[in-house]
């Protein structure tokens, strides 16, 4: 009797299985449960995603509930890449309360949403007001990615800035979107962190990864430095 998709696929997945490579990536995802990451590196993932997506049967596997880790990258891969707007956020809709680590999340980045600016900042809004973790740091992103270059507004700033969040990696985005701010939008930004607009661990973590970057000036690193929040409680 013929495999189901999701057997082919896992199978498919074991069979680009590098042992070395699922104990260094299961430290990277603490949360995720080790015994379901096979070990799949991204590159094979990639290139498997890019070709089961072309399968007939592929929405079999798209309403499947997924074991492994590599599953649900498969997925994301795979519906990134769909080229009507309404579908994807109904696939995105559908796909994104499945997520439970920053990884698969972070690896959804559909270029179809440069086509769709004003329709997609009203899902990133939505995204963004969500209680799941990984749906709000996927609305954040989604914000960072593609509304902090030619798409820029001030006004957006103010969508992350409320945010005040118990999830570690809701915050570590809040401070990743903060900080690539400060490097491309800085006259708008900055002001957000001299007046502590943020709360005390994400207002320093952003001026960490600010400083950390290549894309901001060395003048600009000493200033942010004076900025950091020093006072316990604060």
């Amino acid at each position: 009797m013929r495999e189901s998709i999701v057997e082919e696929i896992r199978n498919r997945l074991f069979q680009l299985q590098d042992l070395k490579y699922k104990e260094f990536h299961s430290r990277l995802i603490p949360n995720v449960e080790p015994d379901t990451v096979i070990g799949v590196r991204m590159p094979a993932m990639r290139k498997l995603a890019k070709e089961v997506s072309k399968w007939d049967n592929i929405g079999a596997f798209l309403s499947s509930t997924h074991e492994y880790y590599e599953e649900k990258n498969i997925h994301g891969l795979i519906i990134e890449k769909c080229k009507d707007f309404n579908q994807l956020i109904k696939l995105l809709d559908d796909f994104l309360p499945c997520v439970d680590n920053w990884a698969t999340c972070d690896l959804l980045s559909p270029k179809l949403f440069k086509k769709y600016p004003e329709e997609t900042l009203t899902e990133i809004r939505r995204w963004i007001s969500s209680d799941a973790p990984y749906t709000k740091r996927f609305g954040i992103e989604m914000l960072m990615s593609f509304y902090l270059d030619e798409n820029f507004k001030a006004e957006y700033l103010e969508i992350v800035s409320p945010i005040r969040s118990k999830e570690y990696y809701v915050n570590m985005m809040i401070a990743w979107f903060f900080a690539t701010a400060l490097a491309k939008q800085w006259d708008a930004t900055v002001p957000y962190i001299e007046e502590r607009k943020l709360d005390t661990w994400t207002h320093n973590k952003t001026i960490q990864k600010a400083i950390e970057s290549y894309r901001v000036s060395d003048e600009k690193k000493e200033y942010l430095r004076g900025l950091k929040w020093q006072r316990a409680g604060k």
